[in-house]
């Protein structure tokens, strides 16, 4: 999904403000399928946007990107098992079919289990978090989830064949015990940290921003377009616990003509403050505390602030602000996590 379809107050809030589980890029797997024999289970987990190129086939037939099992004629049907990112808890879906306009598949039905290990095992109790829908041509097609627990593996039904482009499983990953002793990086997607808003994401994948590792390209990270206004650009972020901010770390790997001239951050303790309420965050984040003043950055560097970092006690959400505009890889926001 594109940052402008983000924005697109159409498209449900889970999809707008949830983290993708099923993304290969945070750690998503395919681990089986009853068929692919046209286009493999992992394309259905990239999360670059589905593509068409005409004239392109491979050995099996037309090029697909996404999930394509071939025509059944046994009276069955195929599925295929996911292990998701990180456990979590599923708020809602988008079945994107994507460029299969003749072959998509006509209906889904999807199942999770909580298992630990990668591959859970032929007696493994499944549980309906999706139960049969219809699918259409070409599209996205956007359902909530209503069932409140955390999952590790989806296993997802299509009938009687054909193709998904993209799975989107949108939530939240449920923060471990485990993790919630010591430093940890309250911003990180696989923690929970979540990007609410922001006032343009014209290139690059923002999403990326609070992902795992260093940025891999220009593309990996959070790209404005060049601000020909007065004013910077800003983007809100939910943090995946309420906690005391000790350390940032702003990267601005790869952006070497493109990085911004500065940095600065506010942040405010919103324990009750609520998804529904989006707008009136947004709105409400200009009069946050400042948790950084202004900071100078460089090109393709990671950049630390420490001392820098005013004590403001527990805080739940962060406002960045880059002055005026430019690209940032990555944001982490170390500390250890509050009541």
């Amino acid at each position: 999904m594109t940052s402008i379809e983000r924005l697109n107050p159409d498209i449900p809030l889970f999809a707008r403000t949830g983290i993708n589980l099923a993304s290969a890029g945070l750690g998503a797997k395919a681990i089986f399928a009853t068929n692919d024999f046209f286009a493999p289970l992992e394309r259905m987990l990239h999360d670059s946007d589905p593509i068409f190129i005409e004239g392109k086939f491979d050995e099996n037939g037309k090029w697909m990107d996404g999930w394509e099992s071939q025509r059944r004629r046994d009276g069955g049907h195929d599925h295929a098992i996911v292990r998701l990112a990180a456990p979590g808890r599923i708020i809602g879906f988008d079945v994107d079919t994507s460029h299969f306009t003749g072959n998509y598949a006509p209906a889904v039905m999807i199942e999770a289990c909580s298992f630990k290990g990668n591959v859970p095992p032929e007696d493994q109790r499944w549980v309906p978090v999706l139960p049969h829908k219809p699918l259409g041509p070409s599209a996205h097609h956007y359902f909530s989830c209503s069932v409140y627990e955390s999952w590790t593996h989806l296993r997802v039904h299509i009938y009687p064949d054909g193709g998904v482009a993209r799975l989107r499983v949108y939530g939240v990953p449920e923060l471990s015990a485990a993790n919630t002793d010591g430093d940890i990086d309250l911003a990180a997607a696989l923690n929970g940290g979540r990007i609410l808003g922001f006032s343009d994401a014209h290139y690059g994948d923002y999403t990326r921003l609070l992902a795992p590792g260093r940025g891999v390209n220009m593309g990996d990270g959070w790209e404005t377009r060049r601000r020909r206004e007065p004013g910077y650009d800003w983007m809100v972020i939910a943090l995946g616990a309420r906690g005391e901010i000790q350390r940032a770390v702003v990267d601005t790997k790869f952006f070497k003509g493109n990085y911004p001239d500065s940095v600065s951050m506010q942040a405010a303790d919103l324990r009750d403050f609520g998804d529904g309420l989006t707008d009136a965050l947004i709105t409400d984040s200009m009069f946050w505390q400042r948790i950084l003043d202004r900071q100078k950055l460089g090109p393709d560097a990671e950049h630390h602030f420490t001392d820098q970092l005013a004590k403001l006690g527990p805080v739940t959400h962060v406002r960045l602000n880059i002055h005026p505009d430019g690209g940032v890889s990555r944001l982490r926001l170390f500390g250890t996590t509050a009541p």
